[in-house]
C-alpha cells in the first residue's frame, strides 16, 4: 500500500490515536493527504489544538521513508487497518490499532488463538497448569497469545513453542526492544513459530503506561482469554475485562482459596466473568474448536511460511499465470515456481494448465464470534 509511509508518520505523532485518525481518514479519504494537509484543513476535520500543534512541530523533521527504511532493517512490516493481512478479530474491536508493527509471520491460521495471561510471579502450581493447558491448545493447532512478560506470559510461549505449535508475543514496547531482557532467546525462538507485535514505533521503551493498551492488543487478536494464575491486582486481569468488553470468552483456572496469588483467577470465576477451566476440552468446546474433520479441512488451507501466505493473497478462484504472481509478489520466479510446487502437492492450490493456479478451495472458519 504506497500510503503506508503516512500511516506510520501518524503513528509517530504524540496525541493522534486511532479516534483522531479515523476523524481525519474520513475527511481526507486517505493517509497520505491528510499527512500534507494544511493547518486550517486539520482543524476543520476535528484535530484539535494540541495534537494540530504536535503534529505541525514533529511533520518537517520526520524521514518517512528513513524511518520505513529503519522497519525493514529490523526485519519488521507494517500491518495498517486498511491491509488484508491485519488480523480479523482485532479489526472487529472498537477503535483498533491503526498501525501494527509485526517480525516474525502472522498467518492465517493464528485467527485460531487463545491469549494465555497471567502473574509474573507465578508458583510452581500457575505454572504446572498453564504447561498443561497452553500446551494442550497448541497440540490442538490453536495460536497462543500472550504478552512476553515474565512469568506465565513466558511459561506460555515457550510452551506452545516446546509443543511444536505457534505463538505470537504483544509488546508493550518497540519490537527491536527486548524486555525483559532475559527473554531475548526465547523472541528468538519466537520468530520461527510465530511473530512479535506491537503498536509502538520502534525504539519505544517499556512504560507502565503501555501495558494496558498491549493488554488490549492481546485479548483483541484471540477467541478467547485464559488466566491461569492471577492475584486480585495483576494486570492479567486487565486483559481478561478487555476480553470481556469485546465480546470474548473469559476462561480461569481455579486455586487454592488461602492462595491470595489465586485470589484474581477465584474472583472472576465467582463472580460469573470466566468460565471454570480444569482441561483443555473445557476450552475447545466453548470455542467449537472440537469439529476434527472441518478443523483439518480448514488447515489444509492455511500457508505454513510467508512466501506460501504472500502467494495465497493474491490467489483467488480466477487462474493467475505464474509470471503474473511472480511480478505481483516481487519474488524470484524459481522461488515462485518451487513454491507453488509444493502448495500443489499440499492440496492448497490447483495448477489449472499452462502454468496458471488458482486456489484448490476458499478456507472458512468452523465457528463465528458475536
Amino acid at each position: 500500500m504506497k500510503d503506508v509511509k503516512y500511516w506510520v508518520g501518524f503513528n509517530l505523532v504524540p496525541g493522534i490515536g486511532p479516534a483522531r485518525l479515523n476523524r481525519l481518514l474520513e475527511y481526507f479519504g486517505d493517509a497520505e493527504t491528510a499527512w500534507r494537509a494544511a493547518a486550517l484543513d486539520l482543524a476543520r476535520a476535528g484535530l484539535d489544538r494540541k495534537s494540530l500543534q504536535s503534529l505541525q512541530a514533529l511533520r518537517p523533521k520526520l524521514d518517512l521513508d528513513a524511518e520505513m527504511a529503519r522497519i525493514d532493517d529490523a526485519g519488521a512490516q507494517v500491518l495498517t487497518l486498511q491491509d488484508e493481512g491485519y488480523p480479523r478479530w482485532l479489526s472487529h474491536v472498537d477503535l483498533p490499532p491503526p498501525v501494527l508493527y509485526v517480525k516474525g509471520s502472522y498467518l492465517p491460521g493464528d485467527e485460531w488463538a487463545v491469549a494465555v495471561v497471567g502473574t509474573r510471579r507465578a508458583k510452581s502450581y500457575g505454572r504446572e497448569v498453564t504447561r498443561f493447558l497452553a500446551g494442550g491448545l497448541a497440540r490442538n493447532g490453536i495460536t497462543i497469545v500472550s504478552g512476553l512478560a515474565r512469568g506465565i506470559d513466558s511459561e506460555a510461549h515457550g510452551t506452545a513453542l516446546q509443543a511444536g505449535g505457534r505463538t505470537l508475543a504483544v509488546l508493550g514496547c518497540g519490537i527491536d526492544v527486548v524486555y525483559p531482557p532475559e527473554n531475548a532467546g526465547l523472541s528468538e525462538k519466537i520468530l520461527a513459530n510465530g511473530a512479535l507485535i506491537s503498536e509502538y514505533p520502534l525504539g519505544t521503551k517499556p512504560d507502565r503506561r503501555n501495558f494496558p493498551p498491549r493488554n488490549r492488543i492481546i485479548s483483541g487478536l484471540t477467541l478467547g482469554t485464559l488466566v491461569t494464575q492471577a492475584g486480585e491486582g495483576s494486570g492479567a486481569l486487565i486483559t481478561a475485562y478487555f476480553a470481556l468488553e469485546q465480546g470474548r470468552e473469559v476462561f480461569a483456572v481455579p486455586g487454592s482459596v488461602l492462595d491470595r496469588g489465586c485470589s484474581g483467577t477465584n474472583k472472576l470465576i465467582q463472580q460469573g466473568e470466566a468460565k471454570l477451566v480444569t482441561k483443555v476440552e473445557d476450552i475447545l468446546e466453548e470455542l467449537n474448536l472440537t469439529m476434527v474433520s472441518e478443523q483439518a479441512e480448514v488447515r489444509a488451507a492455511v500457508p505454513k511460511n510467508q512466501t506460501e501466505a504472500l502467494l495465497m493473497r493474491h490467489l483467488c478462484e480466477e487462474p493467475l499465470h505464474v509470471d503474473e504472481l511472480q511480478r505481483a509478489v516481487g519474488l524470484p520466479i524459481g522461488q515462485v515456481s518451487g513454491t507453488l510446487a509444493l502448495m500443489e502437492l499440499k492440496g492448497l492450490v490447483r495448477q489449472t494448465g499452462g502454468m496458471s493456479y488458482v486456489l484448490a478451495h476458499e478456507s472458512s472458519i468452523p465457528y463465528s464470534v458475536d
